[in-house]
This record gives structure tokens, C-alpha cells and sequence, in this order.
């Protein structure tokens, strides 16, 4: 039985950050055996897992009868560790989640728990956006919380773009390809991307296809009303091919890992890196200096395709969140709980971790202009469209990486690869 409550209170410093996350979050100590929380996440940069693993240790003060036990992976890794632990059917308390076809999968499954009935307690649900909470929603049914929500865009180098006189972003397909060609012209690597993780090559050819088809194709090619083969899936790869082509990419490409194509930009050796709101960090972690470009770094959104149907302000993005496993006890949520606060959202927000935060009350904490920016382009997107390795089945956003790849690699043309997507999605979905 629960005895006491008390406030937690969380103070001190990151390792790469002077972070101080206050909590007013109320939980009670409780007088009974331990209870072992298994938590899984991703955020591998310093100030982040410090912050993280304070807030662990603070809930632990407060609750002596609980364990934390965290488990730091890189995107990757994590992905074929949570897929093993997933098939073995044994799930982590809590793991690292962005929602989507791949989170319900494990809801199909019978591997993960539904928390709609805590999340109605005390308004926990209705603290989140809408559009955050949703990406964990199907039919009535919530699997986990979200901490974080954003968008992917393009982020830049301004000093040389002013070095190889480009005096403003471009803001079409057509003027990022005389963008990339004039920035060599001048010496200058345009743009960096890590396509030996296969993930942030696929942000191209999915942002393309929201430019030239929009909502409406995506939601027929995935009703099956209408095909990955029909002309915006395949005018993507053709687009996306014609970048390839032009040889924008810095040396190595194909191999490179995220971080160490964030290296190349954080460093100033590429002009531009198409990437997630959390870029900026990963650039300062990554970046020889430990302080990124600074006021060097600018952002745009992902160019407008001559006659595409989808709207300019449609945007490729997301949320990072928390899957509960089918196993979770009621301590692990509350912990979820406490960790999604608005007290502690806040604190992370202004910390510039939880950025944009999925919290609603917490987002006024943005003190960096250009997750200011960032945030105002999710919030005014009629459109935002979650990565399609996520939202897709696993099978078919796997098919989605790895046949892009293949663009990148020059060893599959457009039409083979929008052909792949769909062979994987009726092979999945009997579509």
C-alpha cells in the first residue's frame, strides 16, 4: 500500500548542460518489495542521458521500493534489440517508441499494454497535443505517451551559403538542385546525409511523394485504392534521383552512419543536412568543438515540386515517445507519468531537449528561435505525415529504407523501387 506522498524535485546539472528540472509531479512511497522498471531509450547524447538518468534517480529517491534499470542504444541498435526482445515476447517496461504502424503491430500482437484508462486520470491524456497522442492511438485504444514531437527540414550552414553567394534558401525542387551545384562551384560539400543507417536517406523520397502527391496519394496507395506504383511514389524516386545524380553528398555517403554525417555538417565541411528538430544537439554532440555551428545554423522547409498536388506547408515528421510493454506494472507508468509532466516537460523544453514537447503547456519553455521556428512550421502543417518506417508495418517500412537505399546506390531506378514498396505491402497487408 502507498504511505506517504511527496514532491519530487529534480536539480543539478546535465553532463553537457546546466539543467535544473523541477517536478511537482505527486507519487508516494511505498513500503513493499522492489519493483524493477526496465526502460529502454535512445537519447545517447550526453546532456540527454544525464538529464534522463537524473530523473530516474530522483523517482527512485522518492521511491525506495523501486529499481530503474536503463538501457542507452543508438537508433539502430535499438531498433534489432527491440525486434528481438519483441519476438521473444518479452518486451522492456518502457522503450523508446515514434508510434505508428510498428507500435500497433506489437498491439496486434498482444505485446505492448493499453494505458487509455491511466491516461484519463487526472487529465494526463488531455495534456498532450492532439497530434502527439495520436501517433500512440488506434481505435479507441493508447499504448504509450509521447515526450516529444517535431518535424524533419533542412538545416544550413549560413556562412557558406554567404561564402558561395547564395544570399537565401532555396524554396523550390529546381533551386535546391542550382543551390547544391553552386555550392560546389564554390568548393563546398552541399549536403551530408548518413545512408548507411538507411533511415535518413528515406526522409528524401517520402518528403518528395508528400510534395507530389500529398495526403490523398498515400492515403489511397495505403486504402489500396490506389498503388506505391502510381505516379507520385514514382515521380519521387525520379526526383530524388536527379539529386543523387548531381553528386551533392559528401564522400562516403553510402556508409556513413547518422552521426557521423551530422559530424560532417557540425563541423563545417557540408552546407546543408535534411534531418529531424533534434539535428541542433546531435550537431553539438557530434562536432568537434562541443558547440555545433551556433548562430551559424539556419533551418528551411523541404522545397515546393513544380504541379505537386501536396501543399508547401506539409511536413515529414513525428514524435519520440514511450511504449509500455505487455508486462509494465503500474509503478512503470506512473513513472511515465512523472517523466511526461508538465513540471518536467518544461524544465527538459527549456533545457532544449524536449523539443518541441509533446506537452501543450510546456512548449512557451522554446527558447531557441529556430525550434521556435520549427514548432510554428509543425503547428501551421494541415499535413503532417509520421516516417514511413514507423508508420508503415515493419516489413514494408523496412522495404521503404532499404529500396530508397538503392536509389542513393544507383542500382535501382524508380519505377523498381516504388514496385518494391508495393510487392511488400500486399505481401503484409493482403492489399
Amino acid at each position: 500500500m502507498r504511505a506517504t506522498r511527496r514532491e519530487l524535485m529534480i536539480g543539478g546539472s546535465a553532463a553537457a548542460a546546466a539543467l535544473a528540472i523541477g517536478a511537482s509531479a505527486q507519487t508516494e512511497v511505498q513500503a513493499q518489495d522492489k519493483v524493477k522498471i526496465t526502460w529502454w531509450h535512445i537519447s545517447t547524447i550526453e546532456s540527454e542521458k544525464a538529464a534522463f538518468q537524473k530523473l530516474a534517480d530522483d523517482y527512485v529517491a522518492a521511491n525506495p521500493n523501486v529499481e530503474i534499470e536503463i538501457t542507452v542504444l543508438e537508433n539502430e541498435a535499438f531498433k534489432q534489440k527491440i525486434a528481438t526482445a519483441m519476438q521473444s515476447g518479452e518486451p522492456p517496461d518502457i522503450f523508446q517508441s515514434w508510434g505508428g504502424g510498428v507500435l500497433f503491430e506489437y498491439a496486434d500482437a498482444g505485446l505492448v499494454k493499453d494505458i487509455s484508462s491511466d491516461l484519463a486520470v487526472d487529465g494526463w491524456g488531455e495534456s498532450f497535443l492532439p497530434a502527439a497522442l495520436g501517433l500512440f492511438t488506434r481505435d479507441g485504444a493508447t499504448y504509450g505517451a509521447p515526450w516529444r514531437i517535431g518535424m524533419v527540414c533542412f538545416w544550413y550552414n549560413k556562412d557558406l551559403f554567404t561564402q558561395a553567394g547564395i544570399e537565401a534558401p532555396p524554396t523550390t525542387w529546381d533551386e535546391l538542385l542550382t543551390t547544391a551545384q553552386t555550392l560546389k562551384d564554390a568548393g563546398i560539400t552541399p549536403i551530408t546525409v548518413g545512408e548507411g543507417d538507411k533511415w535518413p536517406g528515406h526522409f528524401y523520397w517520402v518528403y518528395l511523394a508528400i510534395r507530389t502527391g500529398g495526403k490523398a496519394a498515400f492515403d489511397a496507395a495505403y486504402t489500396g485504392t490506389g498503388s506505391f506504383t502510381d505516379p507520385p511514389f514514382v515521380e519521387a524516386g525520379t526526383l530524388l534521383k536527379e539529386l543523387v545524380d548531381a553528386e551533392p553528398f559528401q564522400d562516403g555517403f553510402l556508409g556513413a552512419t547518422y552521426n557521423e554525417a551530422a559530424a560532417v555538417i557540425a563541423n563545417g565541411e557540408a552546407a546543408m543536412e535534411l534531418m529531424g528538430q533534434w539535428a541542433p544537439n546531435t550537431q553539438k554532440d557530434e562536432s568537434e568543438s562541443g558547440e555545433g555551428l551556433g548562430d551559424k545554423l539556419g533551418i528551411f522547409t523541404f522545397p515546393a515540386v513544380a504541379d505537386g498536388a501536396g501543399a508547401p506547408s506539409d511536413v515529414l515528421g513525428g514524435g519520440d515517445g514511450y511504449g509500455i510493454g505487455k508486462n509494465a506494472s503500474p509503478e512503470a507508468i506512473d513513472f511515465v507519468r512523472y517523466l511526461t509532466s508538465v513540471e518536467n516537460q518544461t524544465a527538459l523544453c527549456a533545457a532544449g531537449i524536449a523539443v518541441p514537447p509533446a506537452v501543450e503547456a510546456a512548449a512557451s519553455a522554446i527558447a531557441d528561435p529556430l525550434l521556435q521556428q520549427v514548432a510554428q512550421m509543425a503547428a501551421d502543417a494541415e499535413y503532417l505525415q509520421l516516417y514511413y518506417d514507423q508508420y508503415l508495418p515493419p516489413a514494408v517500412g523496412g522495404a521503404v529504407v532499404d529500396n530508397v537505399q538503392g536509389i542513393f546506390a544507383g542500382s535501382e531506378s524508380p519505377e523498381e523501387v516504388a514496385q518494391a514498396i508495393q510487392d511488400s505491402f500486399v505481401a503484409e497487408m493482403g492489399a
